[in-house]
């Protein structure tokens, strides 16, 4: 027990997230929902980091994707590992 005029640890602040090791399981995509002035290349710098890796993204959804210039909000992508 602890005497009432102890200060308690104050955890308010504290957010959950998880990470794992272990392998995905294939089809196991993340996927992003394009919104009004994306790109490509900006989604590919929000995904991964690097805005030239939107290829990755082209190639995955290539039966969703025309031309690599023209996307539309509400359109998605699968994101694949990189």
């Amino acid at each position: 027990m602890t005497p009432s005029n102890e200060k308690k640890p104050d955890f308010s602040d504290v957010q959950s997230g998880s990470s794992s090791t272990a392998p995905k399981a294939p089809g196991s995509d993340r996927t992003y929902t394009v919104v009004a002035g994306d790109s490509l290349s900006k989604i590919g710098k929000k995904m991964y980091g690097d805005a030239g890796k939107w290829k990755l993204i082209f190639e995955a959804n290539k039966d969703v994707i025309k031309n690599p210039d023209l996307i539309h909000p509400g359109q998605k992508f699968k994101i694949p590992e990189a």
